[in-house]
């Protein structure tokens, strides 16, 4: 879980706290930032890959991540 939350604070450096705050009291949140992880190393995966489906996994995977740090941000937002 550690990781998952690193990525978010990684993404929203100036939030660290509220993330870290967040995480230790919400499950959700906690799997929000485990699937934000998750889909940045995909992301990572594919665009390494030399597939011949490189660029639509890349194209759906940068969608994915921008979703979760949307939902991540609303959260955030939230908690204000």
């Amino acid at each position: 879980m550690q990781h998952a939350i690193q990525a978010a604070i990684a993404h929203f450096p100036d939030r660290g706290r509220a993330i870290q705050e967040l995480a230790g009291s919400d499950e959700g949140f906690q799997s929000l930032c485990e699937d934000f992880a998750a889909a940045q190393a995909a992301l990572m995966h594919w665009e390494r890959s030399s597939s011949s489906v490189r660029e639509a996994r890349c194209a759906e995977y940068r969608e994915l991540v921008r979703d979760l740090a949307a939902e991540i941000e609303t959260e955030l937002n939230r908690g204000r």
